[in-house]
């Protein structure tokens, strides 16, 4: 009989589960905003998806649940992000050695070894500097929809400097940037080079080597993909749902823990 294992990502804005057999497919993900209450969100993504499955709990031979809020859902393991998202970099990159990841509080460098396992990792989770939300704030300033940044970075001639990593102060230089008569799309562009400015220096930090998979909801910002590949030089992978990685996973270990029991 076919296993089922789930694996669930609460993260600090987003809410991310995923499906997959013992034949290592991906039979369905789901993802939303994660509100106030990241365990509810995560348990009624789980029943959607197991109904659009047709399937009944009891057929989850196991559950591992990661981010933020793991250790508020019932699963049968909690493992941290680092861990589940080098594992699901590496099943879905074999050849990859560096994992950038920029989610919607934090952004992390993980230095993958051959073997897949972590062999070292830089956080930054202390400010929102290089960090989705930092993308938010800014574009909020603006009256930018996220939707829009990427295109609107790609017709960019002219990238303004945004000196502060400072979220307050750099929204105070872009309204003063607004006030001289800067374009949107030349703001944005600087706030995609001062993201990407951050998170590079984090990456040579820790070890800069190919191949490079950048993952996370701001993988889905060209503009942010583009900075980036420049100032490190090298092309970047990215999946194409880089959002749910680490869901992916977590039901990845839980498909281990499970064959690891029997």
């Amino acid at each position: 009989m076919t296993k089922y294992f789930v694996g669930v990502d609460i993260g600090s804005l987003t809410v991310k589960v995923v499906l997959i057999n013992d034949g290592l497919e991906i039979l369905g993900q789901l993802k939303t905003r994660a509100g106030y209450s990241g365990k509810d969100v995560a348990t009624r993504l789980k029943e959607q998806l197991l109904a659009e499955s047709c399937l009944t709990p009891q057929r989850i031979s196991a559950t591992v649940a990661t981010g933020y809020g793991r250790v508020t859902f019932p699963a049968d393991r909690e493992v941290s992000e680092i861990t589940c998202q080098a594992k699901g970099i590496s099943h879905l990159f074999p050849s990859s050695r560096t994992i950038i990841d920029i989610g919607g509080q934090d952004s992390k460098v993980i230095k993958l070894l051959p073997n897949g396992r972590v062999g070292d990792f830089t956080m930054n989770d202390k400010c929102a500097a290089g960090t989705g939300r930092f993308l938010e704030v800014m574009a909020s300033a603006l009256e930018v929809e996220w939707p829009e940044i990427g295109e609107l970075v790609s017709s960019s001639k002219n990238p303004t400097k945004i000196s502060s990593f400072c979220t307050v102060f750099a929204e105070s230089e872009i309204i003063s940037q607004v006030s001289a008569g800067a374009l949107k799309s030349d703001i944005l562009a600087g706030v995609c080079d001062s993201v990407a400015s951050r998170v590079a220096s984090m990456t040579r930090r820790t070890g800069l080597e190919k191949d490079i998979v950048f993952t996370g909801g701001v993988a889905l910002n060209r503009g942010v993909v583009n900075a980036l590949t420049k100032q490190l030089g090298y092309p970047l992978l990215v999946f194409q749902e880089p959002v749910i990685t680490a869901a992916l996973g977590a039901a990845l270990l839980a498909r281990e823990i499970h064959k690891s029991s029997i």
